[in-house]
């Protein structure tokens, strides 16, 4: 497959992927409308900062050192789309917790984050074998473990948000 062809239905896949998880949270704030705004439980677990910090180190530095370091086409739209993804959840936690005070803003890390794990999962088979790109399949392998974890941690912390 050329980069081209890779790069169009990766727009595509997650162009479908980003329009069905936005109509479901429509959906489901429009469903929700009627409850009181929603604020985040404080004060926070003292760890949530080393948690929070860690995730975004290593979530989000790291792959753009390495998307950086390495021009190769296929890393840099695996890692591309990977980042453009992660821009709409943060974009869409900021319009449905800030803007809409919206209970709702709990789930979209629920819909996310497992998507995430499909395109971390499709990038590794997108690289395939090549032996140069070695490191960038370790550092994927990586990023599908924390955010594994990250996605554990978010669910440990669903009681906590809803104050039960």
């Amino acid at each position: 497959m050329t980069s081209l062809n890779i790069n169009l239905y990766l727009f595509l896949e997650n162009l479908v992927f980003f329009l069905i998880a936005t109509l479901f949270i429509v959906v489901v704030s429009w469903g929700w409308k009627d409850t009181k705004p929603f604020t985040i439980p404080l004060p926070l677990p003292s760890w949530n900062k080393v948690w929070f910090l860690s995730v975004q180190l290593l979530g989000v530095l790291l792959p753009l050192v390495a998307m950086l370091l390495w021009g190769e086409r296929t890393v840099l739209t695996v890692l591309g789309w990977y980042f453009i993804m992660l821009g709409l959840q943060i974009i869409s936690e900021i319009v449905t917790l800030r803007q809409l005070q919206n209970v709702v803003w709990v789930m979209v890390p629920y819909i996310y984050l497992p998507y995430r794990f499909w395109q971390l999962y499709e990038g590794l088979t997108l690289l395939g074998s090549k032996s140069e790109l070695l490191w960038v399949r370790y550092l994927l392998v990586f990023e599908l473990v924390l955010w594994i974890v990250s996605y554990a941690i978010n669910l440990s912390q669903s009681p906590r948000l809803f104050r039960s």
